[in-house]
């Protein structure tokens, strides 16, 4: 009888080892299911994009002038827009309201748009600034213009509005790795904006084209450079006793809080 009790101690104790394993086990096991629930899903759906985002300044030397621009374009087409000029005999063409944009008036008619002179000049007015800040999510693209609305746009596919009320419409979309915008004003008045970025995100390109009653468009090209962004030089909190209170950056504040 001693015997058998030793045995079956013996194999009361394998029993709770072996129970002891499976339990450790399982539990190593459901850890990595957690942590993969825990994860963030990768939507294959949406397309990978290239980095455009960061601060961009523009580079002059590689810009257009819109005034040279706007002279070899005019070279270009003298001839044709001879031919086209209507004769002094010809009907009187029925003018309506200008168009406003900026501090920019274009002539509204009814058969033909606007010229190639004030297309050059709306290029030249919406393409002043010297900076662009760019932000880009997995899911979206924010373009900042000083004195402008924001740009924005999704990665996906499909063609996007972004904005639309009786002064215009304005879509978005991606024509490769290029990110293009396309702004329709009324009397046909067209802009678009086409962004593309160097594979080494160093450089960025931006082609705005304006349309004007589906004639041929004033093309103007800017090209900017990355650069880094200074660090503020103070670090500025608001108090109650004492208003706005200023320190170099890094400097500690509490101080200030504390009185």
């Amino acid at each position: 009888m001693t015997g058998n009790a030793g045995i079956l101690r013996r194999l009361s104790r394998r029993a709770s080892f072996f129970s002891a394993i499976a339990t450790i086990t399982c539990f190593a096991l459901s850890v990595p299911a957690i942590g993969q629930d825990s994860l963030q899903q990768l939507d294959l759906d949406l397309p990978l994009r290239l980095d455009f985002s960061g601060s961009w300044e523009k580079d002059f030397r590689r810009s257009d002038n819109w005034e040279d621009e706007l002279s070899r374009t005019l070279r270009i087409r003298q001839e044709s827009a001879a031919r086209q000029q209507s004769s002094p005999g010809s009907s009187r063409i029925r003018a309506t309201p200008p168009i406003s944009v900026g501090n920019i008036n274009l002539p509204r008619t009814r058969r033909r748009g606007a010229s190639i002179v004030d297309l050059a000049r709306l290029a030249e007015y919406i393409s002043r600034q010297n900076t662009i800040e760019i932000k880009q999510t997995r899911n979206e693209i924010i373009i900042e213009r000083s004195g402008e609305a924001a740009l924005v746009c999704g990665v996906e596919y499909d063609l996007q509005r972004t904005f639309a009320n009786e002064h215009g419409v304005e879509v978005c979309g991606w024509d490769g790795q290029q990110l293009v915008f396309q702004i329709m004003l009324p009397d046909d008045l067209i802009i678009m904006h086409r962004f593309t970025v160097s594979s080494n995100q160093q450089v960025l390109n931006l082609l705005t084209s304006i349309y004007s009653k589906g004639g041929e468009p004033f093309n103007l090209i800017q090209a900017f450079t990355k650069y880094e962004t200074p660090r503020d030089e103070f670090n500025c909190i608001q108090t109650l006793s004492r208003g706005q209170v200023c320190n170099q950056s890094g400097a500690d504040l509490s101080g200030v809080l504390d009185n």
